[in-house]
């Protein structure tokens, strides 16, 4: 049986996050699987995977917030930007420092800012991942990316030779958090680098809502994927709805554009359109004529 939906795992260290992919295909034999955003093979935390009819709709999954607890460490700074590389910068030691001098710094930090990709990146630049070019020894240009820091809050203060901050952070996909603690550090006038990072959210999904690779070899065991499976437009929320009648409904599923009157809905905008008995039927978009053309039709879900 085909499965449709989106599987929130958590994934241990030590895994990349491709692996949980080929996990959760074989686990629940399946051939459509894909991911919601990669984490570093030594990062844990929130990976949402979809499945079956629920790969269409990864890209607008991908591109939500997500929520990080990590730390840094003042003093040292590594080749990879976190505790996996090796140093290349150390002072004597930090001269002590204040809670309310690292808050003041982070708030610079909230908004829109401009970062550079980290050599160990999988960005690709002269036809190669950084992190390939990094390991051959070289160091490329790199243009600046911008992304957004929602929220950042220093949670935790560690003194000592070389101060460990404890933070919290929620940031727009593409955000590279060890780059943000290196930057940290640059603001506060240390080398630095990332010592730990759990992701705690991914778009609506937490941490206590993942399954674990034991939970996953459990449900493989019992067979009991279909109920632990978020629907496919649980990852969507953030997107307005529209409830059709049952007539209409059969015409959104054969891809026909829908004439909305007072719905409210923008010249541009993606929104969810479901059907009187609830059943959601597809993602359509407004134009700027204010007629609504499919862009996702999801007909052979159970509904």
């Amino acid at each position: 049986m085909t499965l449709h939906g989106i599987m929130p795992v958590f994934k241990p260290k030590g895994r990349t996050s491709h692996d949980m992919v080929a996990l959760i295909r074989r686990l629940a034999k399946q051939k459509r699987v894909g991911h919601t955003g990669t984490l570093d093979p030594e990062v844990e935390g929130v990976l949402p995977i979809c499945l079956g009819q629920a790969t269409r709709v990864v890209e607008y999954v991908q591109e939500l917030p997500k929520r990080y607890r990590g730390s840094l460490m003042l003093g040292m700074a590594t080749d990879t930007e976190d505790q996996t590389g090796q140093v290349i910068e150390r002072v004597e030691a930090v001269p002590e420092i204040t809670r309310e001098e690292v808050e003041s710094i982070i708030q610079r930090f909230v908004g829109e800012i401009e970062q550079v990709p980290p050599m160990y990146s999988a960005v690709k630049m002269q036809g190669k991942r950084l992190y390939e070019l990094a390991r051959e020894g070289k160091v490329v240009e790199r243009p600046s990316r911008k992304v957004t820091i929602y929220e950042l809050t220093l949670l935790d203060l560690e003194p000592g030779r070389y101060p460990v901050l404890h933070f919290d952070v929620l940031c727009s996909k593409g955000t590279y958090v060890r780059t943000l603690c290196v930057d940290l550090g640059k603001a506060l006038g240390y080398p630095a680098h990332m010592t730990s990072l759990v992701r705690m959210q991914s778009g609506p999904f937490h941490l206590e809502d993942c399954y674990t690779v034991a939970e996953l070899e459990t449900l493989a065991a019992k067979e009991e994927w279909q109920g632990a499976l978020t629907a496919i437009d649980g990852g969507l929320g953030h997107f307005p709805a529209v409830i059709v009648s049952e007539d209409e409904g059969k015409k959104v599923l054969d891809g026909v554009e829908l004439a909305l009157d007072e719905s409210g809905i923008e010249a541009g905008q993606l929104f969810r359109v479901y059907v009187e008995s609830g059943g959601f039927l597809a993602l359509y978009r407004m134009d700027s004529a204010g007629r609504a053309k499919p862009e996702k039709v999801f007909r052979d879900v159970e509904r």
